[in-house]
């Protein structure tokens, strides 16, 4: 490189004039260009020099990472001095400590510039003015990440309330949402509402959610359903203020729970879950779940509540809290797949199907079956909606078996069965036939293909071609198929099973995303 008159070295302007850097720097400063990785790339572009910028334990945050005198480096990084200048006889390099707000002396990061050429008073002045910038993007950036350390660490913390009220420990819950969220749960009981929508707009949603609510409500991004945002609403506007917010969300669907106690917060989330399938099919795009008549309200409500604790009974032995934690669980286990949750729940799938394996095995249920899991599933949810039972014991009554049965010979019952699967009798596909072979399979498309003579796809075909004339989603199991499975033990398109009996086989281990029972 051609020197200058006075013997100093040359130093090509890459882009014009001599002030023209000052410009472009400010320009690193405009909203679409602040990335400490294009401001370490420009200035090595301007001053003609290779650059890295590292953090405090020696990370590199951008450029290149160059050949160091650790010892200066560590002096740099600890604050002892604020630069440092080396020449190995090839390079000259410039070592600048990088400062961040707060109390602690040492340098955020430490930039490291090496040049063949000396550093004149133009370069020096580029790279003082480079270090400023560079402080208010890291200053920045540090302020950014921390707002998503707290967002992340409130979001956890959320989530971990919803999972202890998901095992109806209340005392604890209330315990950690009263230090960020006064008064939050101070009711006894609550809604809980589940929303909808892209992967894409989740976030995006529940922070709608927040704004809506105003912090009278527990916001929490669905662990199991990407798609998902949870409400837990103990205010009564809650209900109301999420409608208006969907009304104005094309796209996004609400489906609400009745009011239920905290400690019942599984079983309104079930609930909520089985209202939004409904929300699908309405324009509004909102559902409750006490909106649609449910086969156990046309139930004696004594003869239920006699069954159900005849049926828990070998549960009232346990300790209260495993008592609670096994009926929590198998009530999400029988709704949703293992994985989903053990999501919820905050443990692993083998935990899931270890409590239900224990509960079944408890109830003498063998829950492979999906008539014994429809069964089961009202069994567990009697008491979230009639109310605990007496845990004192009494006199013995008849079986489980003839007094389920009983329960379902009302006439109400058959009207209610005989009007739901009566939809069905409108196609010509003999869609009914198909979804009774297909419960009769325990839901496996291919048992069922060959009971039929058809082929798997069309099994498939069939039954979700039912799902919006029944209002039902069938292929996803819980609430919604395990009231069609009723409808069908009302009309005797399937025997009443026997509780009591246990199988050879309850899980399916093999199969991370199937339902816990299959």
């Amino acid at each position: 490189m051609a020197g200058r008159p006075d013997g100093s070295p040359a130093f090509q302007q890459p882009y014009g004039g001599d002030d023209a850097w000052a410009q472009e720097l400010l320009d690193q400063l405009r909203p679409a260009g602040r990335d400490p990785r294009r401001l370490v790339d420009w200035l090595a572009r301007t001053v003609g020099a290779s650059v890295g910028l590292q953090d405090d334990r020696g990370g590199l945050l951008a450029g290149e990472r160059l050949r160091l005198d650790s010892d200066v480096v560590a002096a740099v990084a600890a604050g002892r001095v604020s630069a440092a200048s080396l020449d190995d006889g090839v390079r000259h390099v410039r070592l600048v400590g990088v400062r961040l707000p707060g109390p602690r002396r040492t340098a955020g990061a430490v930039l490291a510039v090496a040049r063949p050429e000396p550093f004149d008073r133009r370069t020096t002045e580029i790279l003082g003015h480079t270090v400023g910038v560079l402080e208010l993007l890291l200053r920045e950036r540090e302020s950014a990440e921390s707002g998503r350390r707290l967002r992340r660490a409130t979001a956890d913390l959320r989530l971990a309330i919803l999972q202890l009220l998901m095992v109806e420990d209340t005392v604890s819950a209330r315990r950690v949402a009263a230090g960020l969220w006064p008064g939050l749960l101070e009711q006894d009981s609550a809604r809980v509402f589940v929303l909808e929508d892209t992967a894409v707009e989740r976030d995006r949603l529940a922070d709608a959610c927040m704004d809506a609510t105003d912090g009278r409500a527990l916001v929490v991004r669905c662990p199991a359903v990407d798609e998902h945002v949870i409400v837990v609403g103990p205010s009564a506007e809650v209900g109301e203020r999420l409608r208006s917010l969907v009304g104005d969300r094309p796209g996004t669907f609400l489906g609400g729970s009745p009011r239920q106690s905290l400690a019942l917060t599984a079983t309104a989330y079930g609930q909520a879950v089985t209202a939004l399938a409904v929300a699908r099919f309405r324009s509004d795009r909102y559902a409750v779940y006490a909106a649609r008549t449910r086969p156990a309200q046309l139930m004696d409500p004594a003869a239920l509540r006699s069954w159900a604790a005849a049926v828990l009974r070998p549960l009232d032995a346990l300790p209260h809290h495993v008592r609670a934690e096994l009926l929590a669980t198998t009530r999400l286990g029988l709704e949703f797949t293992a994985v989903n949750a053990a999501k919820v729940l905050g443990v692993s799938r083998n935990t899931v199907r270890a409590r239900m394996d224990r509960a079944a095995a408890l109830l003498g249920a063998d829950l492979s079956r999906l008539p014994v899991r429809a069964v089961a599933h009202a069994a567990v949810n009697t008491e979230p909606a009639h109310g605990p039972y007496d845990l004192s014991g009494g006199e013995p009554g008849p079986p489980a078996r003839t007094r389920f049965a009983g329960l379902l010979a009302t006439s109400a019952l058959r009207t209610w069965a005989d009007g739901l699967l009566g939809r069905l009798d409108e196609d010509g596909r003999d869609l009914r036939g198909t979804l009774r072979a297909w419960t009769r399979a325990d839901a496996h498309a291919e048992r069922a293909a060959q009971a039929l003579g058809v082929h798997a796809q069309t099994v498939r075909e069939h039954v979700r071609a039912a799902e919006p004339v029944l209002e039902r989603r069938l292929t996803a199991g819980g609430t919604d198929l395990y009231e069609v499975v009723l409808a069908q033990l009302v009309s005797g398109e399937l025997p009443v099973p026997e509780l009591g009996v246990v199988g050879p086989g309850t899980a399916n281990p093999d199969q991370a995303d199937a339902s816990v029972h299959r």
